[in-house]
C-alpha cells in the first residue's frame, strides 16, 4: 500500500505565503478605492440624494477639494451642507431655456459642485458629501458624475466612462455612475402629501362613521326609554282600574 506524506510548510514559507496574500489584498483594496456615488433611489423622475464617498488621497497626499461635474440631464442640484467642507455651485448658461419640475423657465444650470475641505482629509480616512437632485424621466439611461479630486500634492481625475461593451472594471479612474430605473408611480415630493391626504381622508371617514354610530345609538336609547315609560303608565292604569272594581 502506498503511503502519501504531507509536509507542513515551514515558518519561513508560511510568512512568505502570508506576505503574498497581503500584497494581493492591498492591491485589490487600492484598485477598488475609487470615488463612488450611492443614490437612495434610482427611479425615473424621483428626487434622489446622491452620496459621494472618498476614502483615500492622491498617492498618500491629503485631499483638499472634490469638484463634482453634473450631467446635462440634471440642470438643478441642492448640495447638503457638510461642516468639514465649504461649498460652491458653478453655473453655466443653457443653450436653450428649459422648464423645471415646477413649470418654471430656467436659463442656466449647475454644471459643477465644488467641495473644499476646511482641513485636508488625510489619506486613509473616509468622508462623504451629498447632493439632492431630480433624476430624469429616462429609465435605462446611465448618468456619469466625473469628479476631480485635488490633493495637497497632485490630483486624480475620476472621469473615465466605459465604452459600449467595455467592462467598467477595466477602467483605472472610473467616474461615479448610476443607471436610472423604471418609475415607481410616485414622485419624490408628492408621495408624502398623498399619504397625508389619505390619512386625513381615513380620519374623516372614521369620524363620520362615529357620528353615524352615535346618532344610531341615541335613537336606540331614546326608543328604549319611551318603551319603559309606556309600560310604567300601562301598569299604573291597570292598578287604578283594579281598585275601582
Amino acid at each position: 500500500m502506498q503511503i502519501r506524506r504531507f509536509t507542513l510548510p515551514t515558518l519561513g514559507a508560511s510568512a512568505a505565503l502570508g506576505t503574498s496574500l497581503g500584497i494581493v489584498a492591498l492591491t485589490a483594496s487600492a484598485a477598488s478605492a475609487h470615488v463612488t456615488v450611492t443614490p437612495n433611489t434610482t427611479a425615473a423622475g424621483d428626487y434622489a440624494v446622491l452620496t459621494f464617498s472618498v476614502g483615500h488621497g492622491c498617492e498618500g497626499s491629503p485631499t483638499t477639494k472634490l469638484a463634482i461635474q453634473m450631467p446635462e440631464e440634471i440642470p438643478q442640484v441642492t448640495p447638503t451642507v457638510n461642516p468639514g467642507w465649504t461649498i460652491e455651485k458653478v453655473s453655466e448658461e443653457l443653450a436653450e431655456p428649459a422648464t423645471d419640475a415646477h413649470g418654471n423657465e430656467i436659463t442656466e444650470r449647475v454644471a459643477e459642485v465644488v467641495y473644499t475641505a476646511k482641513t485636508p482629509l488625510q489619506d486613509g480616512y473616509r468622508d462623504t458629501v451629498e447632493l439632492s437632485v431630480q433624476l430624469p424621466d429616462a429609465a435605462g439611461e446611465t448618468l456619469a458624475f466625473p469628479v476631480i479630486q485635488t490633493c495637497q500634492q497632485g490630483e486624480t481625475g475620476w472621469t473615465e466612462t466605459a465604452a459600449e461593451g467595455q467592462d467598467p472594471e477595466e477602467l483605472e479612474s472610473p467616474a461615479p455612475v448610476l443607471t436610472v430605473t423604471e418609475a415607481t408611480g410616485e414622485d419624490g415630493h408628492g408621495a408624502s402629501e398623498e399619504k397625508a391626504d389619505g390619512a386625513s381622508a381615513s380620519a374623516d371617514d372614521a369620524s363620520a362613521d362615529a357620528d353615524d354610530d352615535g346618532d344610531g345609538n341615541g335613537l336606540a336609547v331614546g326608543g328604549l326609554v319611551a318603551g319603559v315609560a309606556g309600560l310604567a303608565l300601562g301598569g299604573l292604569a291597570l292598578a287604578r282600574s283594579g281598585k275601582r272594581a
